[in-house]
């Protein structure tokens, strides 16, 4: 009996089951046996195209294809990222064979399936590369599992060997005892090995350690919920997709739990609505997120739909469906003090076209987060509108840092880089220090290899003001880096829920070089321009013009403003051409102003020009801004002014909270005043709702076994 030990038992498994015969075991786990559980598909990676070239040995990774010979050397790279070679062992193509399988009966997916899955068995070490990547591999098995053995149809049981099947449970016994042995610390991985491992024992609570491999799992994932998801409900590593990695990870074991009758401990309910709470909030009005730090911009709205299912959230259901189920959120405004995240939108639209239609902004500035998934981007923002990401995070594009064959550009560095944010770069300096290090032994990646690593103190950053007020929103927050002695201050106006004033201020004792940055999106690669306006021969101020979305700035004698070219990423390893509107500056103390008005279907007529407001303690003239613009037929000129009081140094602790001063005003062109706002009108002082207010992953199949 193929698989028996000596004694003509299997040491796998417990009680009656451990003396089976490999036939009389594959009989028994294609029979009803009670359990549920049910497939998740990684739509990416399980795609017919990738799936069909996985047939002919063509796998298809982070836009790199590789044709691997047969029996496939899994112990070999044929790709210079480590990431490529994490794929192939993720097995996510596993899951896809096992679809295909299930939708067309034809052999040859099983077929191929036996071979990849064996010919691994029989070469890789449990613990191959890292623990994350063994723990998702059986998350991917077992997911294959369902199509090949617990759910098979048409006829596929009679094909599969049964000594196979012995080899397969078996691999996968010591795969889960080596999660239990080499558990990650915390964080991401840590969750997505409590899961597998939590899955397995559901799967096969015929194993002998099935028993240890749940009790372990439950309070191991309580316990990672409590040190991971901070008080606000982000996850620490404060990347808006790892968040949502994590959560699906989360929202599935829970949903295994109940639908098996397990209970969890308490707390862990209370969790997870918080972290739905932040998902809420940070998908934009098209459905995406924002890639903050590492990760790609994607969508998770049905991990919204099955939490407003969970939790009886109208309000989730609402934003999931966008707009067709469910009652608007009662806040359009929502802020995450811990992880420093702070979103606003103009409006919760209804369904349909007009849904997408909303603005919407995310600004960070928060700590770096925990890990090595932070980017140096503090104070930096998204902006989307009309169904298009306007000006936008970079993305990751790659955690490789060879050297690109053709330009030699360690694209890791880039992306991560505070250059390549929506913020101010000081001197070319990173926010954060960041420096070349030799990798040791013991990691993913190579010995020897250099990778650059955080080597100094992070960046400071905090939210110092917020005011909400139906006609104005205002975010006030400020940086201070270790790495030069410059402050930099951003504030950042939503006038009338239809353009915004975004005004840096930069401080420092010694003369620096300062670089404001707009990441436009890809849309725009091609169609941007600059145009200088002029008043009465002079030129007057700056337009910026891409699709949906027009830049304005004041003209200033000691700024140079100018179109650059850029790159984005929304998927790892796909990056393509978008324009960059970059502003240079040369001096001690610099202020950048600059007006983002996103447009539909014409775009606004709209100049920006210095207004001297008075003279400051400093005996510095104040400035303000005069934005003329045409709103139904009618010019109007806005008047904004904020006086900061000068920076003071963040490290010193002192506790110091910025009150600014700050008066909006909307004149008609002949002088009449239709609205006058400051600091000092107490109507401004409260955090309005929006009086207009806001829910099952998507159908997966499902079954018990």
């Amino acid at each position: 009996m193929s698989g028996l030990g000596m004694s003509g038992h299997d040491d796998i498994f417990s009680g009656p089951y451990a003396a089976l015969d490999d036939q009389a075991l594959l009989s028994h786990f294609c029979s009803q046996r009670g359990i549920f559980y049910y497939p998740v598909i990684d739509a990416q990676e399980t795609s017919d195209a990738k799936i069909e070239g996985v047939m002919n040995g063509q796998f298809d990774f982070n836009g790199e294809i590789h044709t691997l010979p047969s029996p496939t050397d899994w112990l070999k790279n044929p790709s210079r990222d480590v990431e490529w070679h994490i794929l192939l062992h993720k097995f996510y193509y596993a899951v896809g064979l096992g679809a295909a399988f299930c939708a067309s009966g034809e052999r040859r997916y099983l077929t191929r399936w036996v071979e990849l899955v064996d010919s691994w068995i029989r070469v890789t070490p449990p613990g191959f590369i890292a623990a994350d990547v063994t723990g998702r591999r059986v998350q991917n098995w077992i997911y294959s599992y369902y199509y090949f053995v617990s759910h098979a149809q048409r006829g596929g049981v009679q094909w599969i060997d049964a000594g196979f099947h012995r080899r397969f449970l078996r691999a996968l016994f010591e795969q889960v005892e080596y999660l239990c042995a080499n558990l990650t610390p915390k964080r991401n991985h840590r969750t997505l090995e409590l899961h597998a491992i939590f899955l397995a024992s559901l799967v096969f609570p015929e194993m002998r350690r099935a028993s240890h491999w749940r009790e372990l799992a439950i309070e191991q994932m309580s316990a990672n919920m409590q040190s991971d998801l901070l008080a606000d409900g982000v996850h620490c590593e404060l990347s808006t997709d790892y968040h949502h990695l994590v959560l699906k990870n989360y929202l599935n074991f829970r949903r295994l739990a109940a639908a098996n009758r397990i209970e969890l401990p308490p707390g862990v309910d209370r969790h997870l609505q918080r972290a739905l709470e932040f998902s809420l909030h940070v998908h934009k009005p098209d459905g995406t997120i924002p890639s903050f730090s590492d990760g790609d911009s994607r969508s998770f709205l049905d991990l919204l739909e099955y939490g407003a299912t969970l939790f009886q959230r109208s309000d989730w259901l609402y934003a999931a469906t966008q707009g067709r189920q469910g009652i608007p959120p009662s806040k359009r405004i929502a802020h995450f003090p811990v992880s420093g995240y702070s979103v606003v939108r103009s409006a919760w639209e209804p369904a349909g076209p007009s849904y997408k239609r909303a603005q919407h902004l995310v600004f960070d500035c928060g700590p770096l987060g925990e890990g090595n998934h932070g980017h140096f981007d503090a104070l930096s923002f998204e902006l989307a509108a009309f169904g298009r990401s306007l000006v936008v995070d970079p993305g990751r594009y790659t955690y490789s840092e060879a050297p690109d064959p053709e330009t030699g550009t360690n694209w890791r560095l880039h992306f991560r880089g505070t250059a390549a944010h929506n913020t101010v770069c000081v001197d070319g300096l990173q926010q954060t220090r960041y420096e070349p290090k030799v990798i040791k032994a013991g990691t993913r990646h190579t010995t020897g290899a250099v990778r650059h690593k955080i080597s100094g103190p992070p960046a400071q950053a905090r939210l110092l003001e917020n005011l909400h007020h139906p006609r104005l929103d205002i975010l006030q927050a400020r940086v201070v880096s270790n790495e030069y002695d410059a402050t930099h201050d951003r504030c950042i106006v939503f006038v009338d829920r239809s353009y915004w004033i975004v005004s840096d201020r930069l401080r420092a004792p010694s003369q620096h070089h300062y670089r404001l940055n707009f990441q436009l999106g890809a849309l725009a690669h091609g169609v941007t321009e600059l145009i200088h306006s002029e008043s009465h021969g002079k030129v007057a101020g700056i337009q910026i013009r891409s699709p949906n979305l027009l830049l304005v700035q004041p003209n200033r004698a000691n700024i140079r403003t100018h179109i650059s070219p850029g790159w984005v990423s929304e998927q790892y390893g796909h990056k393509q051409s978008a324009p960059a509107v970059q502003s240079h500056a040369h001096a001690r103390n610099v202020d950048f102003d600059t007006v983002l008005c996103a447009w539909d279907t014409a775009e606004p007529e709209i100049s920006v020009t210095d207004l001297e407001v008075g003279v400051g303690g400093t005996g510095q003239a104040m400035r303000g801004l005069r934005i003329a613009q045409v709103i139904d037929g009618q010019r109007v000129i806005d008047t904004w002014h904020c006086h900061q009081v000068e920076a003071q140094d963040l490290r010193s602790g002192s506790g110091f909270e910025l009150r600014p001063r700050w008066t909006f005003r909307r004149q008609t062109d002949s002088g009449e005043m239709l609205i006058e706002l400051s600091n000092h009108d107490t109507a401004a002082q409260p955090i309005v709702s929006d009086a207009r207010t806001t829910q099952s992953l998507a159908p997966i199949t499902e079954s018990r076994v």
